[in-house]
């Protein structure tokens, strides 16, 4: 498919067979999701499809993770007409943070951190990512998010994988994903039909 072309049915996912498959081997993740945000409608078409969960939800700000997650993230606080938080990795801010220790999806220590400036008691916050694969990035971001007194609304990413973790967010809180249920099993699997367009 044109990277830029839009198809005359936009059912739900349809911008999903833009995403490229990994060319690069074993350290990188086993797909490219960012060559959707190419396409402007697909990007718009993907952020109305995380919010729809949300519409009679009150979200007083977005939280995108670092760093993905800043362009969908920026993207759906711009949506709704509401501010956006970057949640960065550890020694990027140059202020006052809270910081969260975590395993990314391939197994490393790493440590993220937010500003103390903006999170407050009652303040109602939706977590969005790019990908939650084992679930241990959003999971931290949620863990500084509720320590520091706000209320997660909910966890939007274009995917969420069926792993542990990726079930303990679902079970625990209100979630959106553009994957549709026929898919979900490609994705746990990490091998979309799609990827058969594309030249290897």
């Amino acid at each position: 498919m044109d990277m830029l072309a839009v198809p005359a049915d936009r059912h739900k996912g349809w911008y999903l067979s833009l995403m490229a498959p990994n060319t690069k081997g074993p350290m990188f993740a086993w797909l490219d999701p960012s060559r959707l945000y190419c396409n402007s409608q697909a990007l718009a078409d993907c952020v109305k499809d995380l919010l729809s969960p949300f519409h009679n939800d009150t979200i007083d700000l977005v939280a995108g993770i670092d760093a993905m997650g800043f362009i969908l993230g920026a993207s759906v606080a711009t949506t709704l007409g509401k501010g956006f938080l970057a949640v960065r990795k550890a020694g990027h801010l140059c202020v006052e943070t809270q910081n969260q220790s975590y395993t990314d999806y391939t197994g490393r220590e790493k440590t993220m951190e937010v500003r103390l400036d903006v999170l407050k008691p009652g303040m109602r916050v939706l977590l969005v990512d790019q990908w939650i694969e084992t679930g241990g990035t959003m999971k931290a971001a949620i863990q500084l998010v509720e320590r520091l007194g706000a209320t997660v609304v909910g966890v939007a990413a274009v995917a969420i994988e069926n792993t542990e973790g990726g079930k303990w967010i679902k079970e625990n809180y209100k979630f959106s994903h553009c994957i549709p249920e026929e898919l979900q099993s490609q994705i746990d699997q990490k091998y979309l039909e799609s990827f058969k367009s594309f030249n290897n």
